[in-house]
């Protein structure tokens, strides 16, 4: 725990702190920048970009060289990225450095969870995976009223300089502190083991589904929820960052709730599918009372969303049970490529629908976030249908199979002869996904 758990966590602390950063402090970049929506929404979003461009490459070198030297020397980068904005005089610099600490970061995540991978106990890495998640979203706790406590005394540069110092401080403490793996390092060729990832059939199932609903929830919170709750609930400054705030903690605890749920769950028989298919369709529900403007308090919905930023610790135990240990760096990443890049798409896209109408009274209109946010919900409900085929496709055999049983008790025998050729209901010897 001392000398494994906690020093990832810290560089996923910082992960998350930088990832929502932007939140707090975008009304500062464009009014000293003269940024609009969609400059911004680059601006915050090559984070993801460049997280998401990584994570392959990454996956390959975790399983390779371990993630105490692949960490260490990532967070040196990011470091270096969080000077460097804080140093910038124009757009083009805010660019390479938040792609800088994007790059830099991009491992902090695959990191912790590839050593709880290689140091936990198979049966307990939800859990272990929850813990992690739960303390790394601190991280997003202290980018809303604490960030902003600091503000007041060092302006955005001076705290990005503290960044800088804090993370080149987090990439010394894993070097020292972490040892090397306990066991050995997969030698197989990688274009093969990468191969064999992509063409999982599992793999796809929760892919699309864990990308469109988790990388939304990141977009969200990490810029959009602060325009919304200024733009069309009408909330203050003071008003939104704290509930920023307790959405930060919802993350948290969202963390920490997932993953004792799904070990709970686990002892009793229930995969953690279930319960990730019932959080994605409370997701879509929450966003859709958004979009609505349900008579709803406001934080009731966006907590909803906060939360389901952590189900990652669903979506990577799913992974953790269907590939074998020394694959597990790769697979996480890969599944990262889709989170990060659609959460890119989502984050930009909705800059850029949001230009698409005139300011009025120095905000977009409400049915302008209304449309983008809408956009989002309906490549989720394609995803969760994608998701749901199998056990669609189970339920309709079973219903098919007693209305034929039911038939059949009520007709001669030798006047029925059906085959499940003939009815298209294939037999359990059959089924395959």
């Amino acid at each position: 725990m001392g000398c494994v758990f906690l020093p990832f966590v810290v560089g996923y602390y910082l992960s998350y702190l930088f990832r929502t950063i932007n939140t707090l402090i975008s009304g500062q970049l464009s009014a000293d920048l003269g940024l609009d929506a969609a400059n911004l929404g680059l601006l915050t979003s090559v984070y993801f970009l460049v997280f998401a461009g990584a994570q392959i490459p990454i996956g390959t070198l975790l399983d390779r060289f371990g993630p105490r030297r692949v960490q260490s020397a990532l967070l040196l980068v990011a470091g270096g990225g969080a000077a460097l904005f804080g140093a910038a005089s124009d757009f083009k610099a805010l660019l390479v450095a938040r792609a800088m600490i994007g790059i830099g970061v991009s491992a902090a995540a695959m990191a912790g969870l590839k050593a709880i991978v290689t140091w936990f106990p198979r049966e307990r890495v939800a859990l272990a995976n929850g813990y992690m998640i739960m303390l790394g979203a601190l991280g997003a706790v202290t980018a809303t009223t604490p960030t902003q406590w600091l503000l007041a005394y060092t302006g955005w540069r001076g705290l990005f300089e503290l960044l800088a110092l804090a993370t080149f401080a987090a990439a010394l403490l894993i070097f020292w502190a972490v040892p090397e793996a306990a066991r050995p390092q997969a030698t197989q060729p990688t274009g093969v083991k990468l191969s064999a990832i992509y063409r999982d059939r599992g793999f796809w199932r929760i892919a699309p589904l864990s990308a469109s609903c988790i990388g939304s929830a990141w977009s969200l919170q990490a810029l959009w929820a602060a325009s919304w709750l200024t733009n069309v609930e009408g909330f203050d400054r003071e008003s939104s960052i704290t509930q920023l705030f307790i959405m930060a903690l919802g993350i948290s605890a969202g963390a920490l709730l997932l993953g004792t749920l799904a070990d709970r769950l686990r002892r009793r028989g229930i995969g953690s599918e279930v319960l990730f298919a019932a959080v994605t369709m409370l997701f879509v529900a929450a966003e859709v009372a958004l979009i609505l403007r349900l008579p709803l308090p406001s934080l009731l919905p966006w907590l909803v969303i906060s939360i389901v930023g952590a189900a990652t610790v669903l979506s990577y135990a799913i992974l953790a049970e269907n590939f074998p240990r020394e694959l597990t760096g790769r697979a996480n990443a890969g599944l990262n490529v889709l989170h990060f890049g659609w959460c890119f798409i989502v984050q930009y896209g909705t800059g850029l629908i949001l230009d698409q109408w005139s300011v009025q009274d120095g905000h977009y209109p409400i049915i302008a976030y209304q449309v983008a946010f809408a956009s989002a919900v309906g490549a989720q409900i394609l995803a969760l249908g994608w998701f749901a085929i199998p056990w669609l496709g189970r339920l309709g055999r079973r219903v098919a199979k007693f209305f034929l049983r039911d038939h059949a008790t009520n007709t001669d025998p030798a006047e029925v002869s059906v085959t499940s050729a003939e009815t298209g209901v294939l037999e359990p010897e059959d089924e395959e996904w």
